[in-house]
């Protein structure tokens, strides 16, 4: 199950942009989800974040998400209301009681909470995203110029823990092959045959890790001045898809900047048009955002534009 959540090459177009594209375009929706408190912006994320891992075939780890989210979200819209009553509208008068005080319950602190709960669930899908375009290696290649240590730590350190799912989801099978049965015998019995798990863990650990170092020792790490190469080309891809997220983030701003994105929760509800520009802004925003997910869908099912982007 751990191995789903990590990096899998599935050939769209959102894996296949320039790192700095594919690293842009979730640090975009992700500075968005921030940046507005508004009940339909924030759901015009979500749903532009939800449509672009859909078509990144990320669903198995967006389902792994969605159910830590929606019970955290969930939390929140029931939390909030019980602890905080600043706003107008009362819809239940409970009593006062000693030290939480008045257990009263408004309507603006329903909707603020449900609100936080939808920028919750957008952002864990951003992250979700993020996990399954970015690819590691080729993000830290960014960093290798000027800091190729710590690229390389940090590299080795991001693919232990996948490696480590991998060897141990392996050994599982082996050992149930050979007719072991985790459910089977008393606690003590199954916490020996689990044991055997962490035994064949540290022996392809240690493997792997030497199999490492002898790499590194073929290819004359440290022994010099680096050279280097990169395969990474920009592409009109990649030019359609930051200039999107730009065009995104300057609308949003503007939008920001002059109220138009703005809503009120306390002490009332406010409108959630404030005027008459906000549709048109919002769609602008969300079309922006969702063109990615647009040219992935094209990549896909249209030849003539997968030769030209």
């Amino acid at each position: 199950m751990l191995d789903r959540l990590f990096y899998e090459d599935k050939g769209v177009l959102l894996q296949n942009l320039h790192s700095v594209t594919a690293l842009s375009y979730p640090a975009v929706l992700f500075a968005l989800a921030l940046l507005f408190s508004h009940p339909l912006y924030l759901a015009g994320i979500f749903l532009v974040s939800a449509l672009a891992v859909v078509t990144a075939e990320a669903m198995e780890k967006w389902e792994f998400y969605l159910k830590a989210g929606i019970w955290m979200a969930l939390l929140i819209m029931i939390i909030n209301p019980l602890s905080f009553h600043g706003g107008k509208t009362i819809i239940w008068r409970g009593p006062t009681l000693p030290i939480v005080g008045d257990a009263s319950i408004c309507l603006e602190a329903i909707c603020y909470g449900a609100a936080m709960g939808i920028r919750l669930l957008s952002i864990l899908t951003i992250f979700c995203l993020a996990a399954a375009v970015v690819h590691p290696d080729r993000f830290l290649s960014l960093f290798s110029r000027f800091a190729y240590k710590s690229a390389l730590v940090v590299s080795l350190a991001t693919r232990m823990l996948p490696a480590a799912a991998r060897e141990l989801a392996k050994a599982r099978v082996m050992l149930q092959m050979r007719g072991v049965d985790y459910t089977a015998g008393n606690l003590k019995e199954r916490l020996k045959k689990y044991s055997w798990l962490l035994d064949i863990l540290l022996l392809s650990s240690l493997e792997g890790a030497l199999q490492t170092a002898e790499a590194m020792q073929a290819r004359a790490f440290g022994s010099g001045p680096r050279s280097r190469y990169r395969r990474e080309l920009w592409r009109p891809r990649d030019l359609l898809c930051l200039a999107s997220c730009c065009l995104a983030l300057a609308f949003s701003f503007y939008a920001k900047a002059k109220g138009y994105a703005d809503y009120n929760y306390y002490p009332q509800l406010g409108a959630l048009m404030p005027h008459p520009s906000s549709p048109v802004l919002l769609g602008i925003i969300l079309a922006n955002l969702a063109l990615p997910s647009l040219l992935n869908w094209g990549w896909k099912r249209c030849p003539y534009l997968r030769s030209k982007i």
